[in-house]
């Protein structure tokens, strides 16, 4: 049995080993980008706190400040007000894409655009569709399906390679779980090969799993039938909720040139009041998103009155329909950010030996070829 999995686990891993070293690597190298690209532009991501009692300036006052700063043709949607002191306000617009404005909240003070790196694009490119993407959201492509494949027999060669390193006494197991680094490259990279292997092993399965996900609409069916939620429910539910979203923009339609931003300022006062440790706080049309600073994203919806600002129902994470939060918890828990910086410090260990992997694996069965035969 153990021949067996030793053949699937080789000759599966010879073809694609390059690709889901890539695959990998890649990965790696987005799990900070957060924190990389925030470290970098301090200015567009913290603000200075005022001495003595700060105050944010409410949704209006912000509005009104920010209108002297910028081009009239951009038409604001969202305001995203930050739970921490340093945070700046992030103002979404409707035809600046996926872009967001940083603003001061103390003084309105334009910050300036938030920034994506073409290094990290590039990434992400190549992890998702290895440089070749879909012409559209949610089409297929050359590289994606290569890719999707390519993590599916991936879980093959974990599993196979998790068959083939079980000890079957206690001294073989000492040894698989510890790399000897004095008896010569070989070993080094034999054990290398072995026991990272097995300690990263339970961190690729699961960034496999989830990433699959977005591979294959099989696999999503089944993923999300698997934890008690449908893709036909989640799609219905949105199908619902589209009628109240044309609702709304009718009726921002008849207001287009002016929006009572005071009716917003009652809004997000009483929320700032109903959950004074919020994460943060995303005001747009007549709700308000509350993160409550969880990591799985688990996110109340409050929706006020938009000729009042009462406030009218209160939508928690836990009313959310299952196949809305499966999608977020899936997120989560393929890039790591569930357990904060700790797990994602673990993640990127896990997928940097994961792109080593193939790497030591092509070197031993290398050295395995040319040794001489008696």
């Amino acid at each position: 049995m153990r021949k067996l999995f030793g053949k699937i686990h080789r000759w599966i891993s010879i073809p694609l080993g390059i690709i889901l070293s890539v695959i990998c690597f890649s990965g790696a190298t987005l799990v900070f980008e957060k924190e990389i690209t925030q470290r970098l532009n301090p200015r567009i991501y913290k603000v200075e706190v005022p001495e003595g009692e700060a105050t944010l300036l409410p949704p209006s006052e912000l509005v009104a400040r920010l209108k002297t700063q910028i081009a009239d043709s951009l038409r604001l949607s969202a305001l995203q007000y930050g739970g921490a002191a340093d945070e700046p306000v992030m103002v979404t617009f409707q035809n600046a894409g996926k872009k967001n404005l940083s603003v001061n909240p103390y003084t309105g003070e334009v910050n300036g655009w938030t920034k994506s790196y073409p290094f990290f694009q590039t990434m992400r490119k190549l992890h998702r569709w290895l440089l070749n993407p879909p012409s559209q959201k949610g089409a297929s492509s050359t590289g994606k399906v290569i890719v999707g494949i390519s993590t599916l027999l991936m879980v093959v060669i974990l599993v196979s390679g998790l068959i083939i390193w079980w000890p079957r006494t206690r001294k073989a197991l000492h040894n698989r779980l510890q790399v000897s680094c004095t008896k010569g490259w070989r070993r080094f990279w034999y054990d290398s090969h072995v026991t990272l292997g097995f300690y990263s092993t339970l961190f690729l399965l699961v960034m496999a799993l989830t990433g699959l996900t977005w591979s294959f609409g099989w696999y999503r069916s089944f993923a999300y039938g698997l934890f008690g939620g449908t893709i036909t429910s989640s799609a219905s539910s949105h199908s619902h909720a589209a009628p109240q979203k044309a609702h709304g923009t009718h009726t921002k339609g008849k207001n287009k040139t002016h929006i009572d931003y005071k009716v917003w300022d009652e809004a997000f006062q009483k929320v700032q009041t109903q959950y004074p440790g919020y994460a943060s706080l995303r005001i747009e049309k007549n709700k308000i998103q509350v993160n409550q600073g969880h990591n799985l994203r688990r996110t109340d919806t409050v929706e006020f009155n938009p000729e009042n600002g009462a406030l009218t129902r209160i939508i928690t994470s836990a009313d959310t329909p299952r196949s809305q939060k499966l999608k977020g918890w899936f997120y989560a828990f393929h890039t790591g950010s569930w357990g904060g910086i700790y797990t994602k410090i673990l993640y990127f260990l896990a997928a940097f030996i994961g792109g080593v992997l193939p790497l030591s694996g092509y070197y031993l069965w290398w050295k395995k070829r040319r040794r001489p035969t008696r």
